[in-house]
């Protein structure tokens, strides 16, 4: 089994290299639109989210698209901390679908919010969150994994059963499994770029660190996409070797590699150096916080050496929630897009969105 977990991961880091080098060497001609509207992190605000698209004009009062040939590019953090998430996701997907009929089209990317929810990092999912994946048959699904999970450590549990209810509500389970690689929201997140280039913009929820200068946008997703692959294949073949159940969240992951590593699968040495992989790394493009952060010293030459390396006028990112307003920076190489829309989170927050069209750029809000 450890050898078959190798020559997956020796594959898919294979195509990944191949791949790269294919898009560093050639050229890649960036998507066209009219008219661009970016929307910031959503935290599962549904109201505010629909609310802000029918203000920029993209879909009409059945929330069905209106936005005619506007490309839509919302920039991560659809999930976590808000109320509906899921009906945000459900919006996303179908807008997705409608909008190309009119020669639309939507692109959201892959924010940190988005990666953890794939990883089983679920600090941030609310009691909503989990209550809206459950049915008549959560109750008993719990109870079987409690058993399971039991049956797994023996007589000595790590925790309680009470304790182990109170952290794994009605609908955690479902939650699980409908975000896995086969669920029907975890199917779609793994589909998700994590940058995107319209026109002379680029789009992507964090950042570009300087470290990462020389990255295209196209190396940048596919090495988000390849760090996914190979966590869904590590943890298949953790519950494969019953070091792990399917529920398990990304310390238990973590905490399951460990021991298995002290009793040699040496398969599993190098997730346990997850916290050095793109899609979790501080620096990394869903979690780089230097456009908002820098000082205005610090930053103006990095982002200069940025746009100029990658042929762009500027960088459209959320991440940071700034007082309830789109912010420029570096002469307009930077905008800043999460005004905070979940306002229940942050408050003063609202719902913006960023408009590029003609040239012009400008801010639509409530």
């Amino acid at each position: 089994m450890q050898k078959r977990l190798w020559i997956f991961l020796l594959c898919a880091f294979t195509v990944a290299a191949v791949y790269d080098r294919r898009i560093v060497g050639g050229h890649r001609l960036p998507l066209q639109s009219t008219r661009v509207v970016a929307i910031g992190d959503i935290h599962g605000d549904f109201d505010a989210f629909v609310g802000i698209l029918q203000r920029a004009q993209l879909v009409d009062t059945s929330r069905k698209w209106s936005g005619r040939n506007t490309t839509l590019v919302q920039t991560g953090d659809l999930l976590d901390r808000g109320p509906k998430t899921r009906a945000v996701m459900d919006l996303l997907m179908a807008l997705q679908k409608d909008a190309p009929r009119q020669g639309g089209r939507v692109i959201v990317l892959m924010g940190n919010h988005e990666a953890m929810n794939i990883y089983g990092d679920l600090r941030y999912v609310t009691a909503n969150d989990y209550a809206a994946y459950t049915d008549n048959r959560s109750e008993n699904r719990r109870k079987s994994a409690y058993a399971a999970f039991a049956a797994m450590y023996g007589k000595a549990p790590p925790v309680s059963e009470d304790e182990w209810m109170k952290s794994h509500p009605a609908g955690f389970i479902e939650h699980r499994e409908i975000f896995g690689p086969d669920g029907k929201y975890g199917k779609w997140l793994r589909t998700l770029p994590a940058a995107a280039r319209v026109d002379d913009s680029i789009f992507l929820h964090g950042g570009i660190h300087p470290d990462f200068a020389s990255w295209t946008v196209d190396k940048i997703n596919e090495g988000v996409r390849t760090e996914v692959k190979a966590f869904d294949a590590y943890k298949k073949f953790m519950v494969d070797e019953k070091i792990a159940l399917p529920f398990f969240i990304l310390d238990e992951l973590a905490s399951a590699a460990r021991a298995a590593v002290e009793k040699k699968f040496d398969a599993l040495k190098d997730f346990l150096g997850l916290d050095g992989w793109l899609s979790i790394h501080p620096d990394g493009p869903l979690w780089f916080r230097g456009y908002a952060e820098w000082t205005d010293a610090e930053g103006a030459p990095q982002i200069q050496r940025l746009t100029a390396g990658l042929g762009v006028s500027r960088f459209v990112v959320g991440h940071t929630p700034q007082a309830g307003r789109i912010v420029a920076r570096f002469g307009g190489k930077v905008y800043l897009i999460d005004t905070g829309m979940l306002s229940s989170y942050y408050p003063g927050g609202r719902a913006t969105a960023l408009s590029i069209q003609d040239g012009k750029i400008s801010e639509i809000s409530e």
